[in-house]
């Protein structure tokens, strides 16, 4: 497993810097400084041979318990051969066509 590198504190005392910065967590899993002082929980992987970079949330609003619950979500994904990004990006397209056949939302059509 990951050696956890980070701390709550750690990463909530982050100073953003005149060029964006990360700092490494373990297992893929680092938060990315922005000089605008936004902080974004990132995953770099690996699939099908390509380089990838997976959002996990931005902080404080994911914190790092959960951006870690996530990163091993993302794994676990890798580990059955299923591309995290792709299977994000299907889940939310399931999601909204939920919400668009429904029927308040034909009955405006």
């Amino acid at each position: 497993m990951a050696t956890n590198k980070l701390t709550d504190p750690a990463v909530r005392n982050a100073k953003p810097g005149d060029a964006p910065r990360k700092l490494t967590d373990g297992g893929g899993m680092f938060l990315s400084i922005q000089p605008s002082g936004s902080k974004w929980w990132r995953l770099a992987y690996r699939f099908d041979g390509k380089q990838k970079l997976l959002a996990l949330g931005t902080y404080p609003d994911t914190g790092l318990a959960d951006a870690r619950l996530k990163r091993d979500d993302a794994r676990k994904l890798l580990a059955n051969g299923i591309d995290p990004s792709a299977h994000k990006k299907a889940a939310k397209r399931a999601e909204t066509a939920l919400v668009e056949n429904t029927f308040e939302a034909v009955a405006r059509e």
